[in-house]
């Protein structure tokens, strides 16, 4: 036989190299994750929360280099379970307390996995009209869940990040300085412009002004009242003197839910005190915005309608998977004005008659991700996720009870929600002793694998955070870390 007949021939006995994997392939595997996920989810606890992996330990594990033949399915997941799994930190775990928390539930992960398996792209209308449509509709879903007024155009982002940025970029806009078409740089003509916020505001707003081209040293952070509020006196007093020396002021971040403390700035007045200037206001309640969905917690959205933009995060607060951020604005043509473009290549005939949500950011392709938050918001209904919120709640303040009424210990702050911030305060200690003290306290509680804290400073004060948003989490974990916390306070000092 010719060498170039028994090639051909040999080549043809060789599992085809073109195509994807077969359908028995997918289901097998599919089946396995989907049965690990149910068990991992009914029991996250038997997990460490915080990874125990030392910097680097993951990585020795896995080839320097990508297969040059294909493997099985059924491989890879015997590695997710050996190698990738102790490199988790498990945010799933009832008592993950460190950060606000991204819980993920059932009919989420189910969006997910449809998501994933359509991989629709919705960057016009056409390319995939449901993308576009449940999420405008289930936006005004949410939106009535809070409690907003009409007139709130929304989309949804990746991260609150993403949103801010996209809410200063729109406030940039409507300065009328026309940066988009001749920039900032060598421009004579444009003053200095002005953010404001509160001293404990996200850092993501930092990163925003950096990004945008408008300077970090001109990010005004206002000081905070004994609640760690935003002073509006302050933020007026700040506003004018900036303009007394020929400052531009465009735009005020209040907070509804600060990082630190989930404190709730005193939006009404700083919208009175913004407006008057001709300031854009972009409220932060990423963390505590979908507590307005508690009918007794209404008032979180006081005043936010007066406001241009506001951005709210479902995977924080809403049990919806990581990630999914909701960006609302009362001023949409202004957004589209900074942020939209249209090659030749993505004109379509009925552009005018549709919304095309690439015209409202930086990306071209968008998931669905509005297809997970639906199918959570359908699950579990108004009354449903208001009940899991006001639980949280009120663990919070039975958690705050414990503080307040054991010796040697202390709040730092108030729990208007589901944060806690406390610490450890032997008699005698110095602020100094206090910090070490306490650091010692959250690093011996986080390596006994069975929750995990985080800290913030207060006014100079070392505080350790317990943030309850887990949908896992009851009442035993949290009487579980204070027995931790009380039992690791006697080995600290």
């Amino acid at each position: 036989m010719p060498a170039s007949h028994a090639a051909l021939l040999c080549s043809m006995t060789k599992p085809p190299q073109h195509g994807d994997l077969s359908p028995h392939e997918f289901r097998a595997a599919a089946h396995a994750a989907v049965d690990w996920i149910a068990d991992y989810l009914e029991h996250p606890e038997r997990n460490p929360v915080r990874s125990r992996a030392r910097p680097g330990e993951i990585a020795r594990q896995l080839p320097s280099h990508a297969p040059a033949h294909g493997e099985p399915l059924d491989a890879m997941l015997a590695d997710f379970h050996e190698t990738i799994l102790p490199g988790i930190t498990h945010w799933n775990h009832p008592s993950f307390f460190a950060y606000f928390a991204n819980s993920s539930s059932y009919p989420s992960i189910v969006g997910e996995l449809l998501a994933a398996g359509l991989n629709a792209n919705g960057m016009l209308w056409v390319t995939s009209p449901a993308v576009t449509e449940l999420e405008q509709v289930t936006l005004d879903w949410l939106r009535q869940l809070m409690g907003l007024g009409d007139g709130w155009f929304g989309q949804i982002t990746d991260t609150a990040s993403v949103s801010t940025f996209y809410a200063l970029a729109a406030a940039r806009e409507a300065a009328g300085l026309d940066i988009r078409a001749r920039g900032m740089a060598a421009r004579n003509d444009l003053p200095v412009l002005r953010v404001y916020c509160s001293e404990h505001v996200h850092s993501s707003i930092d990163k925003a002004v950096i990004a945008l081209g408008l300077g970090h040293d001109n990010l005004v952070r206002i000081p905070a009242d004994e609640h760690f509020r935003l002073r509006p006196d302050a933020l007026q007093t700040a506003i004018s003197a900036d303009i007394a020396n020929g400052y531009r002021p465009i735009a005020v971040v209040p907070c509804v839910g600060t990082t630190s403390t989930s404190s709730i700035d005193p939006v009404p007045e700083v919208v009175r005190i913004a407006k008057a200037h001709g300031c854009w206001v972009h409220v932060d309640a990423a963390y505590a915005g979908p507590a307005a969905i508690v009918p007794e917690l209404r008032y979180l959205m006081d005043g936010v309608d007066g406001a241009d933009s506001l951005v709210v995060n479902p995977h924080k607060w809403l049990f919806t998977s990581v990630d999914c951020s909701v960006l609302y604005t009362k001023r949409p043509d202004v957004l589209r004005q900074a942020l939209s473009l249209l090659p030749e290549y993505l004109v379509t005939k009925n552009q005018d008659d549709v919304v095309n949500m690439m015209d409202y950011g930086i990306q071209l392709g968008r998931r669905f991700r509005s297809l997970k938050l639906w199918m959570v918001l359908r699950a579990y209904g108004a009354e449903g996720l208001a009940e899991r919120i006001r639980f949280h709640c009120e663990l919070a303040r039975e958690f705050a009870g414990m503080v307040h009424f054991e010796g040697g210990w202390e709040l730092t702050a108030p729990v208007p929600l589901s944060l806690v911030c406390f610490r450890y305060v032997p008699p005698g200690a110095t602020e100094d002793d206090l910090a070490r003290i306490n650091s010692a306290i959250m690093e011996r509680v986080n390596a006994g694998g069975t929750a995990y804290l985080s800290h913030t400073k207060l006014n100079g004060k070392y505080s350790l955070r317990l943030a309850i948003g887990n949908i896992r989490t009851d009442r035993q974990h949290i009487e579980g870390v204070w027995r931790e916390l009380r039992e690791a306070a006697k080995q600290a000092v």
